[in-house]
């Protein structure tokens, strides 16, 4: 039976928390909301007048720096700016919508905003729009000021909060450092979005799609996150406390069992190896594992590298990172995946289009064939380091022979340069490319007359294979990674490696499923590549069959016509290999 403040979503990530929750932007345009209690009334309004005359300062020091450098006439739009401020007409609406709808402060500025321009938008001419703008300004900065200032109070804490927010995106899950994040809990969202995929990576509990979610928060509420489960708890009793500390030690204490096989060589029960590394973002992750638990690092996700930034980061840098990462592997292969951004994987300092369909359109490869001294400059540093352990590298975004034979020259191009310059390059250095765009498919086995190596990016492929944007609700319930199609595709990829006598592998999230690697095995793949959490759970299952059982399960899985039927052959495959050290049920996926 659940609890009056039970409340179901999509399971995303798994794990349990508890923790007091902190509502965020999840993208630069959308506003925070949560609910105020009575007594947090008149702090949220004191803080409404902090933020406005913080930026009322701001708008007098501006007014005095341009009329001592140009004139005061140029100087007097910001005086205007502030008069609009003091207005106690808007200043009173703000404070009455704060009152009577008991909300935060940005929501009730944005509200302002949205009504001057409106009023100011129904008015004709060109001027009446430019006054228009002119007057919701100063309240867009202290919308801003108001958000800037909760971040940097939360910032400033030591505690360790869930996140909430209206959409999962990568923004949200990064929005703090790891260890101050409890869990994620978002409105909207799927599992298999670029936030999911991260929250997973991470390691954070995450529940997404969860109805109505903001407008029932109140900040600093304490909550259940349950990521098995897909559920969130507001305001526990003590009651649910209770069970809920039970659940986490059971959880603990199998993690604990896990971690002993986790130690263990990657191979089948009668012998046959199978590598089992990690994704990682940076090199603070590298601090979350052990990494004699690993093959090495199966996917670099070096779009980080730039995001965390606010412009390029140069030669050096890049190399320190890259260096400093093969150190840690201790001789362990790292797979260094070049620039990806694009689509919702944008760089602040650096302006890309916007378009109508950002997952079809300028992103990956495509960026760096098109900007090719970013590449270069990212080939420099990668070649340098490679004089300090097993470095490979891998293309994303890869649609054609063409662009694998352009990326080739390139790579050359820098290498000859460094050799003359005279730095010290490992002798091989193996380039693959990641299997996501279906027209690869069609000319893999030319590809792999070029490449050392093929990793699928399983996320982006079932994406394309199935025209199912992961991002979009209206359509993420047909993102399957288990339809048939995603199958057969898969076994094409294994059979065209074979044929080439080349490795392949996959990093994208069916990796990370105990019982889906095992199939992956069975198809012929050589490894896989997954969240460094779930290392363990796939060893341990790794362990428990035979290469031939892994075969069977694969044909099987290969013989379904429906998604659902692979996923009722897999969730039984689950059930045979479930380990009972605890007693703890395993989530499905």
């Amino acid at each position: 039976m659940s609890s009056p403040g039970m409340i179901s979503g999509t399971a995303v990530a798994p794990g349990l928390a508890m923790g007091p929750v902190y509502v965020v932007r999840a993208t630069p345009d959308v506003v925070p909301s949560w609910s105020l209690r009575a007594e947090e009334v008149e702090g949220e309004i004191a803080r409404l007048h902090e933020a406005i005359a913080a930026v009322t300062g701001a708008l007098e020091a501006r007014r005095r720096r341009v009329a001592e450098q140009t004139n005061e006439q140029d100087a007097e739009i910001f005086a205007v700016h502030r008069t609009i401020l003091e207005d106690p007409n808007a200043l009173d609406r703000v404070v009455q919508a704060i009152r009577d709808d008991r909300l935060n402060a940005e929501v009730c500025v944005q509200r302002l905003i949205e009504h001057l321009e409106q009023v100011m938008g129904g008015l004709d001419g060109d001027s009446a729009l430019r006054y228009g703008a002119d007057v919701s300004e100063p309240w867009c900065a202290v919308l801003e000021e108001l958000s800037s200032s909760e971040r940097r109070g939360v910032m400033a804490r030591e505690e360790r909060v869930v996140l909430a927010a209206a959409d999962l995106t990568p923004h949200v899950v990064t929005y703090l450092d790891r260890e101050r994040v409890l869990a994620i809990l978002t409105e909207t969202g799927g599992r298999f979005s670029h936030g999911g995929v991260l929250a997973r990576s991470l390691g954070f509990p995450c529940v997404a799609a969860v109805p109505n979610l903001m407008s029932r928060l109140e900040k600093g509420m304490r909550v259940i996150v349950d990521g098995d489960r897909g559920t969130v708890q507001l305001g526990p009793d003590e009651g649910a406390v209770d069970q809920f500390l039970e659940r986490r030690r059971r959880h603990v204490a199998r993690r604990e069992a896990l971690a002993v096989h986790a130690a263990l060589p990657s191979h089948t029960s009668d012998g046959r190896p199978f590598a089992l590394q990690t994704n990682v973002e940076g090199l603070r992750d590298v601090e979350t594992f052990d990494v004699g638990h690993t093959d090495g690092v199966g996917l670099f996700r070096t779009e980080f590298l730039y995001m965390e930034r606010s412009e390029f980061p140069s030669e050096e840098e890049q190399y320190r990172v890259y260096r400093r990462l093969l150190e840690l592997l201790e001789g362990r292969p790292v797979t260094v995946r070049t620039l990806d951004i694009g689509g919702d994987k944008r760089l602040p300092y650096f302006d890309t289009p916007d378009e109508p369909n950002p997952q079809l359109g300028w992103r990956g490869l495509r960026i760096a064939l098109q900007w090719a001294d970013l590449l270069r400059v990212q080939l420099r540093a990668a070649l340098r380091a490679s004089a300090h352990g097993d470095l490979r590298l891998l293309l994303p975004m890869v649609s054609s022979l063409d662009e694998v034979r352009e990326t080739k020259r390139i790579f050359e191009g820098v290498r000859d340069q460094l050799t003359d310059q005279g730095y010290e390059i490992a002798e091989d250095v193996p380039v693959g490319i990641m299997v996501e765009v279906p027209s690869v498919l069609f000319v893999l086995p030319e590809i792999l007359e070029e490449v050392d190596f093929v990793s699928v990016g399983t996320n982006d492929m079932v994406q394309y294979l199935l025209a199912a944007d992961r991002d979009n609700p209206w359509v993420a319930h047909l993102y399957d990674p288990y339809h048939p199609a995603v199958l057969r595709a898969l076994q094409e990829v294994a059979e065209a490696s074979r044929r080439a006598g080349k490795p392949c592998s996959v990093c994208g999230e069916m990796a990370g499923d105990y019982a889906t690697a095992l199939v992956l095995l069975g198809l012929g793949y050589s490894g896989v590549s997954m969240a460094p959490n779930f290392v363990g759970e796939v060893k341990y299952a790794l362990r428990q069959v035979t290469l031939a059982d892994a075969r069977e399960l694969a044909r099987q899985a290969l013989r379904e016509e429906s998604a659902v039927g692979v996923r009722a052959l897999l969730e039984e495959a689950r059930r045979r290999l479930h380990d009972s050290l605890t007693g703890e049920e395993t989530s499905t996926s």
